[in-house]
């Protein structure tokens, strides 16, 4: 019987390294709750009505029809039998001889879950899709406002979070509400929104250059977004949000709130820590050896955003999409070794920089020695998502569709999907008949 690899997670870490197994005699199981693998890093395009969910979606089956040593099954992975080798599944169960897990991670509120419905975060094609809808009601809700104040606090958005996600977010927002929807509404000025960006500590993009972070701070102030650092949420309420800056709290109305602030690893992180007495750390990633490995346990791997690999300077890998595709690389490396009875070297990651994009023809790159913003780190930044995009039909779409973007300012993609009630006084207009309501 061939060797069996069962791979939990079709994100960037089990896809790439299910497609490194392709010329290795094993059999690979590859399972996820979904069945497409989805292109993170452009999900806020999504959230912003830039881009549509099939342009940076893309069906696993499709990308792996032609490797015959896999199967793709749609399923749910809900524990591990860690003595019986098998990933139990909600509907059965996945024998393996090595296991791979890459569930990635989700939203953290730090204690305060109860704000998840009112911030969403952005993981996810719901998340986006849910995202792109309040943004857009937020605006439709404004025009029928006949009540300034509430109509001040329908134009307000605060993000929280000033990291990459955060900042593009922001970004985005900002070129909505200056350019795309200018002359597109009789009641409101889009112009006259309210965007705030909310960072704890001292700068936008901490982990970058704190040049770079100037320069993003001023692309961002260019598009109308206030940066405020120093900052952290005190509550968010479903019509308010309270703000601390040292020792004072000013409560904020805002109807539009989005969460960027934190993740915290997959539950099944802490399964694995239950199961075999590996340790996590304090967002619930799990600490692995130098190998991507658990300790005593060599046949399972833990890799990309659930990972807590700190053997290279001591510091975890930040959760990107490069370290888990470099992770999923060196796993299926070191299986092949151990099957053809090699050692291989531990794991090393790469760098090899970072970049955020802030609205049209802004981002800031750093590549170690290099560091650049502007347009050409912009046309960098371009190149550079479409290069990591899966299939070609993608590149081509986006490409495409960016560049009709880039010369109307308009974004194609800004529906309004699920449940939108109507805002609250002007539903209450309606039950009491006013003439101008339709009937």
């Amino acid at each position: 019987m061939p060797h069996r690899v069962v791979i939990i997670g079709g994100g960037f870490g089990g896809l790439y390294c299910a497609r490194r197994l392709k010329r290795v005699p094993v059999d690979v199981t590859l399972l996820d709750r979904r069945n497409f693998h989805l292109f993170q890093p452009l999900l806020y395009q999504v959230a912003t009505g830039g881009l549509s969910p099939a342009n940076i979606a893309v069906p696993l089956r499709a990308i792996l029809k032609r490797q015959a040593n896999v199967r793709v099954l749609l399923a749910e992975a809900t524990d591990i039998d860690i003595a019986g080798r098998r990933v139990i599944l909600s509907d059965g169960d996945a024998p393996y001889d090595t296991l791979v897990v890459a569930t990635g991670a989700r939203h953290h509120y730090f204690g305060h879950d109860a704000w998840e419905p009112l911030a969403p975060g952005l993981k996810t094609i719901e998340d986006a899709t849910e995202i792109r809808s309040r943004i857009f009601f937020a605006f439709e809700a404004a025009e029928r406002e006949t009540d300034e104040a509430l109509r001040r606090a329908w134009l307000t958005f605060v993000v929280v979070g000033g990291g990459p996600t955060g900042v593009e977010l922001a970004g985005a927002l900002g070129e909505l509400a200056h350019h795309t929807l200018r002359d597109n509404f009789r009641s409101i000025d889009p112009a006259q929104t309210q965007i705030l960006l909310v960072e704890g500590l001292d700068r936008a993009l901490p982990t970058y250059p704190p040049k770079l972070s100037q320069a993003a701070e001023r692309y961002l102030r260019r598009l109308g977004v206030t940066v405020k650092t120093g900052s952290m949420v005190q509550d968010i309420q479903s019509d308010r949000v309270t703000i601390r800056h040292g020792e004072t709290s000013h409560c904020l109305p805002a109807r539009t709130v989005f969460w960027a602030a934190g993740v915290q690893a997959s539950r099944l992180g802490k399964r694995l820590a239950d199961a075999t007495g590996v340790s996590l750390d304090r967002a619930g990633r799990v600490l692995v050896e130098p190998d991507l490995s658990l300790r005593g346990h060599p046949e399972i791997f833990v890799i990309g955003d659930l990972a807590s690999f700190v053997h290279q300077d001591g510091k975890p890998l930040p959760g990107v999409a490069p370290v888990a595709m470099q992770q999923g690389q060196y796993v299926a490396k070191l299986v092949h070794a151990r099957l053809a009875g090699r050692t291989h070297p531990p794991f090393k990651y790469r760098d090899l920089g970072s970049m955020a994009t802030i609205g049209r023809a802004a981002a800031v790159v750093d590549m170690g020695a290099i560091k650049f913003a502007g347009v050409l780190a912009w046309l960098t930044w371009l190149f550079v998502h479409l290069m990591k995009l899966v299939q070609f039909q993608n590149r081509l779409l986006v490409l495409v569709q960016w560049s009709w973007n880039y010369l109307t300012r308009n974004r194609a993609a800004r529906l309004i999907t699920g449940e939108s009630p109507l805002p609250p006084r002007t539903a209450e207009r309606t039950q009491h008949g006013d003439p101008d309501a339709e009937s």
